[in-house]
């Protein structure tokens, strides 16, 4: 049984440290238009960056009879995942199946929950979401067990790194592991986009690392979140924050994301090669596919090449669920239930960016002629993830956000890229359970 809702409020006195806002990416930009800035976009901070509706909208008009020709260019036929060993499960194929025990843990047990992802503690007044398990077709997925997993991380290191759907996993995973074993924070940066807990008992450290475009950029954002001036991203260059821990790790997380749609400025050997989507610049428009290969085949070459090699999982695309709209213009994401099978496989966007992973992933593993085949794993968490539109956070990233004389309910802005934690995010922790104890 769940909690009484008496008991699913906050718990400021246990918290450890001043709790930064939460930083989703929240750009759910389509292809065919660059959105502006969303509230969730910043690496951490305060306040909203909320400028440039009229101008957006006006641009999506004037480009949407170009949409059929862009589609048709730019979706190929996606490259096959990687086949499952035969005889295997494949654990990434299956469907959400009624789980009447509930999750794992609640905000009240819990204290790594970021405010923004707090579901519970904002007032989310259905618990339908948390009653759903992953279950794989032809076989079962333990579900999360703490001890396991840190008997079993004794004496290493993980790099969790990328965005903040990234972080937002990080929450699960912690209050996933923190059953077994309270962590400490043993470092965070300023801002707090950069942290590293440690487990004592075990001599396990899980470290997490801002890089939402995983090679090197410069953004530039005033103090409310809001852009500036254009992101400048060096395509031929890693971002050292994280290659320059690399060493350290003994298993990587690494996933792209949303970040990779925004409008930015693209640099080669030191000098500007293209953009994407440059209002007023005589810049050759290379599109944010180009920008994602590029990225992701110097992330690959660097895993492949470098003599480190701790176990990588690569985590696949993280679909939104918006309707009606989109962050700035009411969309929302109001559903209670799982889409059943076959009811809905994701948007056009989704289907672009994932096909670009698996298209790089695959081109990989076939480079590395084997050398890192049991190194370098896909986490597909797509097909669990794009099922479950009942799953993110909605309107409920403050606290009551329909309280009496608060403000006008049609004006409260739905995430629906981020996921309420506990929720459907937990089962993305389950598969790397499954995964890490496995190998």
């Amino acid at each position: 049984m769940l909690p009484s809702r008496a008991t699913l409020q906050p718990r400021h006195a246990a918290r450890a440290g001043p709790e930064p806002e939460a930083t989703g990416v929240g750009t759910s930009a389509r292809w065919w238009w660059a959105s502006p800035p969303s509230p969730w976009g910043r690496g951490a901070g305060k306040g909203s960056g909320m400028g440039g509706h009229v101008a957006v909208k006006a641009v999506g008009c004037l480009l949407l009879a170009g949409l059929a020709f862009r589609l048709l260019c730019s979706i190929s036929s996606p490259s096959p995942p990687p086949e499952v060993t035969k005889g295997k499960c494949d654990i990434f194929n299956g469907e959400w199946v009624p789980n009447p025990s509930g999750p794992a843990y609640t905000n009240a047990t819990c204290r790594f929950i970021d405010d923004h992802q707090n579901c519970m503690m904002n007032g989310r007044p259905d618990m339908g979401y948390l009653r759903w398990r992953w279950k794989p077709y032809g076989c079962d997925l333990p579900l999360f067990d703490a001890v396991r997993f840190l008997d079993a991380m004794r004496n290493k290191a993980w790099g969790l790194i990328g965005d903040s759907i990234l972080r937002n996993q990080a929450q699960s995973l912690l209050c996933l592991l923190s059953k077994a074993e309270e962590p400490v924070m043993v470092y965070h940066d300023k801002e707090f986009r950069n942290r590293r807990w440690h487990f004592e008992s075990y001599n396990f450290t899980l470290s997490l690392i801002w890089t939402p475009f995983l090679i090197k950029s410069e953004v530039f954002e005033n103090e409310n979140g809001e852009s500036t001036s254009e992101i400048q991203l060096h395509l031929d260059t890693l971002d050292a924050i994280w290659t320059s821990q690399y060493e350290s790790f003994d298993y990587v997380l690494i996933s792209g994301g949303q970040w990779f749609l925004r409008t930015a400025v693209y640099w080669e050997n030191g000098k500007v090669v293209g953009c994407h989507y440059c209002q007023n610049k005589k810049l050759t428009e290379l599109g944010f596919e180009h920008l994602y290969h590029r990225a992701l085949q110097e992330v690959f070459r660097f895993i492949i090449t470098t003599k480190h090699k701790p176990v990588v999982f690569f985590r696949t695309w993280a679909p939104q669920h918006f309707e009606n709209g989109e962050w700035f213009n009411g969309g929302a994401c109001n559903r209670v239930l799982p889409y059943k099978k076959g009811e809905y496989g994701g948007n056009d966007m989704d289907h672009i960016m994932k096909g670009i992973e698996l298209d790089e992933f695959n081109k990989a593993v076939a480079a590395a002629n084997g050398s890192v085949e049991k190194k370098l794993k896909l986490l597909d968490t797509y097909s669990l993830s794009v099922t479950r539109p009942d799953g993110h956070v909605g309107p409920y990233r403050t606290l009551y956000p329909f309280a009496k004389g608060r403000t006008n309910a049609a004006s409260v802005q739905h995430d629906c890229l981020h996921w309420c934690v506990p929720g459907p995010i937990d089962a993305w922790n389950d598969l790397v359970m499954k995964m890490v104890l496995d190998s």
